[in-house]
């Protein structure tokens, strides 16, 4: 195919609408949930107050607001993909803002600003009869009045395009890690799949075995190596495909599949990381380095125990929990002496060149 014919291909996987409308025509739409900002989504509204008043200073100073971008559902009502801190900025303000995320954030008082100092102090409505705290009703109207331009993804688009919007646009300068825009994605795919993901997450064998710190935790990371396992048990790697582009279309062509079993993938899952805790606890995922477990949690280690014991289970179940153990351990130290496993999980090994050479390797390493 060429790469014109490539680019009508794709093009037809988009189709786009959009016209203009006013702030208070969106906070309209939202109130009656027509607007719809998930709250997997809503969790992302981080703004500091600073970045929330330079945005509101914007609006009263008439700056052309960036356009903002929805996905439109079967039903008609809009899915926010692209616009989250814009829009729930003017929603905290005004006190529209619903959810979790609102109640923790409370109303927004303004800072002052280079150009409109007296915004400091000030909210939507008076904190207090006669307080004068308020912005007042003159500056309310301009604010509601404000245009700005709704590009609206249609029904009839394809998931895949969905999830390339969002990943494309969704950064608003906050720094989303690829696991939270792949959770973003998920919900609108495929809400119980999304839910199922973090049920798995929060499994108390994975979360002792991969020994994850807060930062981690907060990015979403315990997230994507519970996406990695099932992309690898199920969907099969492209060899020198990005590994980051690889995740993202696993996790579309799984949550797309009505046929993928939630209920046996889930059991296969928590029963591997129970017979890994059984085993390793948390030393699981680390370096052997001939006498003991040492070191940080290893993305390498990972990939190929969790896929090895999975992809071996059925043998697994017929042992005692003594043989299993010693076998799954031996296994595991074992794993440091093979050639193929060292040449290719070093820190200088591509993520590309890793996944096509251990992948294969780690259902023959826990063959009994």
């Amino acid at each position: 195919m060429s790469l014109s014919e490539e680019v009508q291909a794709a093009r037809k996987n988009v189709v786009t609408d959009g016209y203009d409308m006013s702030l208070g025509e969106i906070l309209n739409l939202y109130r009656d949930e027509e607007l719809l900002i998930d709250p997997v989504f809503q969790r992302l509204f981080r703004w500091d107050d600073e970045r929330k008043t330079r945005f509101i200073e914007s609006i009263i100073l008439g700056i052309p607001i960036p356009s903002i971008f929805v996905s439109q559902k079967d039903n008609g009502v809009w899915e926010l993909v692209d616009g989250l801190q814009r829009i729930s900025t003017v929603l905290q303000l005004v006190g529209e803002l619903k959810g979790e995320v609102a109640e923790a954030k409370g109303a927004l008082v303004l800072n002052g600003t280079r150009l409109l100092p007296s915004l400091n102090g000030k909210r939507w409505k008076e904190s207090a009869p006669d307080a004068g705290d308020g912005l007042g009703t003159a500056l309310q109207i301009e604010i509601k009045r404000a245009r700005v331009r709704v590009e609206i993804l249609k029904a009839e688009s394809d998931a895949a395009a969905k999830f390339e919007l969002f990943q494309r646009l969704n950064t608003g300068g906050v720094g989303l890690s690829e696991q939270e825009v792949r959770n973003s994605m998920a919900v609108s795919i495929n809400r119980p799949f999304y839910d199922w993901m973090i049920d798995l997450a929060n499994d108390p064998n994975f979360i002792t075995t991969t020994q994850q710190t807060e930062a981690a935790l907060k990015s979403q990371a315990g997230v994507e190596l519970v996406l990695r396992f099932h992309a690898f048990r199920n969907v099969p790697y492209q060899s020198g495909l990005d590994v980051h582009e690889y995740l993202d279309q696993a996790l579309i062509t799984m949550a797309s599949d009505g046929t993928f079993d939630l209920h046996t993938r889930g059991e296969e899952f928590n029963l591997t990381f129970q017979y890994i805790n059984d085993a390793l606890g948390s030393d699981a995922f680390k370096r052997w380095n001939g006498n003991i477990f040492s070191g940080k949690f290893l993305m390498s280690v990972f990939e190929v125990i969790s896929k090895g014991v999975a992809d071996n289970l059925e043998v697994m179940r017929q042992m005692t929990d003594e043989e299993r153990n010693t076998f799954i351990s031996s296994r595991a130290k074992n794993l440091w002496r093979n050639e193929i496993f060292s040449q290719n999980s070093g820190a200088g090994v591509r993520g590309t060149t890793r996944l096509s050479r251990l992948l294969p390797l780690a259902t023959e390493v826990f063959q009994q």
